[in-house]
């Protein structure tokens, strides 16, 4: 019996959000993996084996499943947002790349959803209508020095910059660290947007400048794992508009920088 195994990003939260394809493979998987707070988000079907674990446990989650498709079952991996950006698609690719050559010969499917920085970014007008770019705050993964040299590099660069995972329990002091570094190369007045939740019932969105950025700005969007933060260039605009929200774009030219 052939395995498949598909790993499916849910989208921002909304079941609106979520495309064709990923609510078809849902349907169609007999196990899903995920974490916990995501697998909520999948209708419970009777004939669905779940399999939910901690947001810490991507490579041994992704090894589970994996074993599950290799012994013929059809298996889904759920990621919030989009599985190949910070998610278990890589996680995915990581295990089959060492692990047994069963794997290898296992039908893979990514069907990909709308990322947070997309979500975001269309609530609020165009802030990556020119070039962009994405970090994670987390050093889980990574060293917090590389994380500071390619703050450094984007923003010198001029990439608007969409920041995941700003801040989490275990992580408090990050994305104060990051703010400070980016008012060093960019001018107060860049536009900052906030947006919390997006794509669900309690979303937030707020827009300040990096010389106002705060862990939580104007005391109303508070900044933590579900909040993506973007930080504009030196040519991001507000668009203030009485009395409907304001509109923030990047133009789509730029005049050439010195770096």
């Amino acid at each position: 019996m052939s395995g498949r195994l598909a790993v499916i990003g849910l989208g921002p939260g909304d079941p609106r959000y979520l495309t064709a394809e990923a609510a078809g493979a849902l349907v169609e998987a007999d196990a899903l993996y995920g974490y916990g707070p995501y697998l909520d988000r999948v209708p419970i079907r009777a004939h669905q084996e779940r399999h939910p674990s901690d947001n810490r446990e991507e490579a041994a989650r992704a090894g589970e499943a994996l074993r599950h498709a290799a012994a013929g079952g059809r298996v889904a991996v759920v990621s919030g947002g989009d599985p190949g950006v910070f998610a278990m698609a890589a996680a995915i690719c990581e295990q089959i790349e060492t692990g047994p050559d069963a794997w290898r010969a296992l039908d893979v499917v990514v069907i990909p959803g709308i990322t947070a920085m997309l979500a975001v970014a269309a609530q609020i007008g165009a802030p990556l209508g020119h070039d962009f770019c994405a970090l994670s705050l987390s050093d889980n993964l990574k060293p917090w020095p590389l994380i500071e040299r390619r703050l450094d590099a984007a923003a010198r660069a001029g990439f608007v910059i969409a920041l995941y995972n700003p801040v989490s329990r275990a992580r408090p002091w990050q994305f104060g660290n990051a703010i400070e570094r980016l008012r060093r190369e960019l001018p107060p007045a860049t536009p900052v947007v906030f947006g919390r939740a997006v794509g669900r019932p309690d979303e937030r969105v707020e827009v300040t400048t990096l010389g106002a950025a705060d862990a939580t700005p104007a005391g109303t969007v508070a900044v933590d794992m579900a909040t993506l933060v973007i930080v504009g260039t030196r040519e991001t605009r507000t668009i203030v508009r009485p009395g409907l929200p304001p509109l923030v774009y990047t133009p789509r030219t730029t005049a050439e920088a010195s770096i």
